[in-house]
């Protein structure tokens, strides 16, 4: 069996302080693909955790028979400097208390970091590139200093993913329907996944302006390719963000569908020797910039007169919002509509909101104007 928890204590940035981190490995080291699960790097998103528990004992059982094709590289709770941030009994898992900075944003861009070390050593062999631009990147985290945990967290993650083919980050939204986000050139090739997934909605975008997680191994490719076009770079990785649904949506019997739809994945695949059961169509792929992001334009109490997957037209209300202050406190109520014609992916769970608050997400069709080419993300 090669099936293996590993762990790590990671120094923490004050006296006495420390963390470990754990993660899985199964299936052959010499596998022809390797695939890097993780979950919960927003550490208050646990539905992707509690997906992996159930994920997990499926892998051990697949690998004591013999069937794991794939090396498999799971990290259940990726982010446990996350998991400590509680304050005042809230648990603050999506940021970094000391700066500030998101867990999913900014993480490196690649390429020009190790484009002066693959400069004349790609040919006509694109396998042999491929290995020559993820040794490069290997090299360069190896030769990363970092100073903080947060820092070298980053650092042990990159690692790991950085050479894998398929790279998947389980994350939720607030109260949503599953969803996924990817890079546009890596569909319809993950249309399996989202079938798997019966998801609502696939996002795409090749670069959605935050640095997120899931486009840092596309980014390093497509740029590599766009550097250097007369010689043959494959993109070498297919990553996506998966949203299971919201944050209250973390129960034995969701984990263990969303358990079940990886692991069919998987064998679709042929990296598990299974028969998987058929799968049923999701819908296709819809540009990012298509989708808006409904924000409040004054503070008050959310009154939604919209549910998860309403469809709505332009100019619909989607919520009122009940004036908390001013001649009118909590008598008026003021409409909040929709900007585009679609459907309604996401909402806030908290119905407390202030200026510039997310209030919902609604997919639609159509690039909007106000999305083009902008900040894609809702923090």
């Amino acid at each position: 069996m090669t099936f293996q928890q590993h762990s790590i204590v990671l120094a923490g940035d004050a006296p006495g302080q420390s963390t470990t981190l754990y993660w899985y490995a199964a299936g052959p080291e010499t596998a022809a693909t390797k695939v890097h699960l993780q979950a919960a790097l927003h550490a208050d998103e646990q539905p992707g955790t509690m997906a992996l528990h159930h994920l997990l004992p499926m892998l051990r059982d697949a690998d004591a028979a013999g069937a794991l094709k794939a090396r498999l590289v799971v990290f259940p709770s990726v982010n446990p400097l996350g998991l400590a941030t509680r304050v005042l009994r809230r648990h603050i898992g999506r940021y970094d208390l000391e700066t500030g900075v998101n867990f999913n944003r900014r993480w490196p861009d690649l390429y020009p970091l190790i484009a002066e070390a693959v400069a004349g050593k790609l040919g006509d062999d694109p396998n042999a590139n491929l290995r020559t631009i993820r040794q490069a990147v290997g090299d360069w985290i190896d030769r990363q200093q970092p100073t903080t945990a947060a820092q070298r967290l980053r650092l042990l993650i990159l690692k790991s993913a950085h050479d894998a083919d398929i790279m998947l980050d389980l994350h939720c939204d607030d109260e949503s329907l599953k969803h996924i986000f990817t890079s546009p050139d890596l569909m319809p090739g993950l249309q399996d996944l989202a079938d798997r997934m019966q998801v609502a909605a696939t996002l795409t975008a090749e670069d959605s302006g935050g640095g997120s997680f899931d486009e840092v191994l596309p980014n390093l490719y497509r740029k590599a390719q766009r550097a250097n076009p007369d010689v043959p770079i494959p993109m070498g990785a297919e990553t996506a963000t998966l949203e299971y649904r919201g944050q209250a949506d973390t129960h034995d019997d969701m984990g263990r569908e969303d358990a079940q739809g990886l692991f069919d994945f998987f064998a679709g695949r042929g990296l598990i020797d299974v028969s998987p059961a058929p799968s049923r169509p999701a819908p296709g792929p819809t540009p990012f910039e298509a989708t808006e992001v409904l924000r409040a334009d004054r503070p008050g109490l959310l009154a939604y007169r919209v549910g998860l997957g309403d469809r709505v037209n332009k100019g619909d209300v989607v919520a009122d919002i009940i004036a908390m202050d001013g001649p009118e406190a909590f008598l008026a109520r003021t409409p909040l509509r929709a900007g585009t014609d679609g459907f309604i992916l996401s909402r806030a769970s908290a119905k407390f909101v202030v200026a510039g608050s997310s209030v919902a997400k609604i997919v639609g069709s159509d690039i909007l104007p106000t999305r083009a080419g902008g900040y894609l993300l809702e923090d």
